[in-house]
């Protein structure tokens, strides 16, 4: 499918606009109680968020909804290894007034780190991120078709029940979750993340790892599409035994990685504290994001939040779709 966009006319006039309307806003309601709280949200947005896409429950229409719910002054669309939605999202996003980032979460991985990566703002038919793209994807639904085909013989699931929790078909990018989902429709546990915590975790004799891209080649490919590319939750302890080292952050900044994602509720107060101190040393934008999925987790949209001010400087540094 061909996406047309002219963002650099819309997204960041958007953005301009909204940060005078919520200004207006703010004076109009001052009297509010709870006016203080609405305000900082008004200037804040939530960077890491996915639909049915990818691995959430919600369409780009209800994200921008929900957004406008919180109160958050704009949202970015990162669903997994692909732009299927970002046409919706846009459509979705002029129908609200609200503003927006377009961008995708891509997994990679650095001497046995699994790393995922938030790429924002670049050409989405660049040929090095279509190719990268189509082939995480195509190794991403063999490698979760292996893992159904060993959990079949344990669990009540069968590879057309996973397939059948993409909502989307081939446009959703199929994974773990899917499982998990599957699992959930049988019966066999109450929450998606109950399932993942179960056989299909990490840990699990079932989890077949997703064969992914070095650091340093996702990093080259979204620059080479005039992106700007992040860290995801660098410092989450859940995702991997062994974290990303300072050394490993600081040659990633030093490839050309532009930020890190520290406000994430899996990077733990110590850890942000390390991850503030090399994006410091490294010069690299600080970020925020909810992670959030819909009802597939308990991650509440707008509860970890980016800066107004470093929207402007991805907007900048940003590819002008």
């Amino acid at each position: 499918m061909h996406i047309h966009f002219s963002l650099h006319g819309t997204v960041y006039d958007d953005y301009m606009t909204a940060i005078s309307n919520n200004q207006r806003d703010a004076s109009n309601h001052a009297s509010d109680s709870n006016s203080s709280m609405m305000n900082f949200a008004r200037e804040r947005w939530d960077l890491h968020c996915h639909t049915v896409y990818s691995d959430g429950t919600a369409t780009p229409e209800d994200l921008i909804t929900q957004a406008k719910i919180v109160g958050l002054q704009g949202v970015a669309i990162t669903d997994h290894d692909t732009t299927a939605g970002w046409h919706d999202f846009q459509e979705a996003a002029k129908a609200s007034n609200v503003p927006v980032l377009f961008g995708s979460e891509i997994t990679a991985q650095d001497s046995g780190v699994f790393v995922h990566m938030l790429a924002y703002q670049y050409n989405p038919q660049n040929s090095m991120i279509v190719s990268m793209f189509e082939l995480t994807r195509k190794r991403r639904f063999d490698r979760t078709k292996r893992m159904v085909e060993c959990m079949s013989r344990d669990f009540p699931i069968t590879w057309n029940d996973v397939l059948a929790q993409a909502k989307l078909g081939d446009l959703t990018t199929i994974g773990r979750p899917h499982i998990a989902d599957a699992l959930v429709k049988a019966g066999v546990y109450k929450t998606r993340s109950e399932a993942f915590a179960g056989p299909i975790s990490p840990c699990s004799p079932y989890y077949i790892p997703t064969p992914s891209p070095n650091v340093r080649e996702v990093i080259e490919a979204v620059k080479d599409a005039g992106g700007v590319v992040v860290i995801a939750h660098p410092a989450d302890p859940t995702r991997n035994r062994v974290l990303l080292s300072d050394n490993q952050i600081i040659s990633f900044a030093k490839a050309g990685l532009d930020g890190l994602e520290v406000y994430h509720r899996g990077n733990s107060k110590a850890q942000r504290e390390r991850l503030l101190s090399l994006a410091s040393k490294c010069d690299l934008l600080v970020t925020g994001g909810s992670d959030w999925h819909g009802y597939g987790k308990p991650n509440r949209l707008g509860e970890e939040t980016t800066s107004r001010e470093v929207v402007s400087e991805i907007l900048l540094r940003g590819y002008k779709l």
